[in-house]
């Protein structure tokens, strides 16, 4: 890893021992084994001074992260955190952590920084309202990117997005790319890694995470009441990972976003 040395030099040590990481898809990670007996994650790629300015917010907004030792130009050191089974209590510590995070307001919808999944990259500009920031900056970010036939069904469903999503809810503070995977459960924590951050509807956090599995029960009811027809929403919050997945890992995702836009009417 490139720029590793000379960012441990930083936090006064060196490395020993380098092991890669799973999860390293979108970016370069690894376990590092130090001369002065610490493990720390160290992380590569471009927005890594971003994603600590993310973690950093998430921190203050009571969320659990870890704790981020030093960037030192595209390398990011972390704590190293041992991975445990998730049992129900950490499940709900995950759903009061969520809970506050989503109570944390923003100004407005986005963020004031652009973000990207790869070559995928995100657009946190402001918008007129939440139907219009998740039609522009999200489903139709980059239509070009699509093949026509999807092109043509998302136009036609952001047409009428207005009447699928609540005009103007509370700006909460997100995670931003929430699927289980960005959740670790270490001993005695549960702690939130690789956030893509913005101000909005809490509810797509919630579809994130369902995505490719659903928490237990422990985890919604520490979480907190939901709006009786939040389900009816998930689709559309989920056909922007899934769109992301398509463009990133091809067209074995496609038969996904062609489910979640018959299930929106598209």
């Amino acid at each position: 890893m490139e720029g590793l040395n000379a960012a441990l030099e930083e936090i006064g040590t060196r490395a020993v021992r380098v092991t890669p990481l799973h999860g390293g898809d979108l970016s370069q990670v690894v376990r590092v084994e130090c001369s002065d007996g610490r493990a720390l994650v160290a992380k590569a790629g471009s927005l890594v001074a971003r994603e600590a300015r993310m973690l950093a917010a998430l921190g203050r907004a009571g969320a659990p992260v870890p704790e981020v030792l030093a960037v030192s130009g595209q390398v990011m050191l972390l704590e190293a955190l041992e991975e445990v089974p998730a049992s129900p209590q950490a499940w709900a510590d995950l759903g009061r952590a969520l809970a506050r995070l989503h109570a944390c307001r923003g100004p407005g919808y986005g963020w004031d920084e652009g973000y990207a999944f790869g070559r995928v990259a995100i657009d946190n500009g402001p918008a007129a309202d939440w139907p219009d920031f998740w039609a522009r900056r999200r489903l139709l970010a980059a239509p070009e990117a699509l093949p026509a036939d999807l092109r043509a069904r998302l136009e036609a469903l952001t047409a009428r997005l207005s009447d699928i999503l609540p005009a103007r809810p509370a700006p909460a503070l997100l995670h931003g790319d929430l699927w289980q995977g960005n959740v670790l459960f270490a001993p005695g924590r549960t702690v939130l890694i690789d956030p893509a951050c913005y101000y909005g509807h809490g509810e797509v956090d919630l579809a994130m995470l369902t995505l490719f599995g659903s928490p237990p029960k422990a985890f919604w009811q520490a979480y907190g009441p939901l709006a009786p027809d939040w389900q009816e929403r998930r689709a559309a919050y989920q056909l922007w990972p899934a769109l992301v997945h398509l463009r990133l890992f091809g067209s074995g995702y496609r038969p996904m976003v062609e489910g979640l836009l018959a299930r929106l009417g598209g």
